[in-house]
């Protein structure tokens, strides 16, 4: 399976009112460090997939991403100054990783 399907699949998988980083996904995926790789696909990724759920470090919302805080608002996350509000506790890893 190619990087973009393993990324696409797994954004497709994160649950409603949780978020991803770029990097949880890359390492998720078995590509540790190619966060950005991750995010360039999210940038031409297909538009059914809730890439609001995936943030940058720490919770942060991506500056490539306007409507972001919005989509996120429409899941159940709360955002605040640029970032999600509880993100640790919102973070979501598969079943699979832990």
């Amino acid at each position: 399976m190619k990087l973009r399907e393993q990324v696409e699949a797994l954004v497709a998988d994160i649950p409603r009112g949780r978020v991803m980083t770029y990097g949880d996904i890359a390492a998720c995926v078995g590509h540790p460090g190619a966060g950005r790789m991750v995010g360039m696909i999210a940038a031409n990724g297909s538009p059914d997939l809730p890439w609001q759920r995936v943030v940058s470090h720490a919770g942060w919302l991506a500056p490539s991403y306007p409507d972001q805080a919005a989509d996120l608002a429409a899941d159940g996350v709360a955002c605040a100054n640029g970032r999600v509000v509880g993100f640790a506790r919102l973070r979501w890893q598969p079943e699979w990783v832990r």
